[in-house]
């Protein structure tokens, strides 16, 4: 008969995320994050696999109109989402203000 092992040994161990899956989440919750490209990258990806995801249900059921209330708001959450990064995005906003304006307006 085999001796018991000491508690954990055969328990498989987590790998742990790798740096850049480490950085990739705490840029998210940086200042700004709203801007970086691959943070709008992963949002349009997510948004147009659930859109795929709708027009696939919509498709299977024969149009339930509950899904298609839900594939126009997802539309309209993309949409969105993409004016409002454009306005951030727009010369002249407050948020792109740098360290020397906010000197020069004291």
């Amino acid at each position: 008969m085999d001796e018991p092992t000491e508690r954990g040994e055969d328990t498989p161990q987590r790998a742990s995320p790798s740096p850049s899956d480490s950085d990739f989440f705490s840029n998210i919750l940086a200042p700004g994050s709203s801007l970086n490209p691959t943070f709008l990258l992963v949002v349009d990806g997510v948004l147009a696999l659930l859109f795929v995801t709708l027009g696939t249900l919509v498709s299977v059921t024969g149009g339930n109109l509950h899904l298609i209330a839900l594939l126009f708001i997802v539309l309209a959450l993309w949409v969105s989402i993409k004016w409002f990064v454009n306005e951030l995005q727009a010369p002249g906003h407050p948020s792109q203000s740098t360290e020397s304006d906010i000197k020069k307006s004291e």
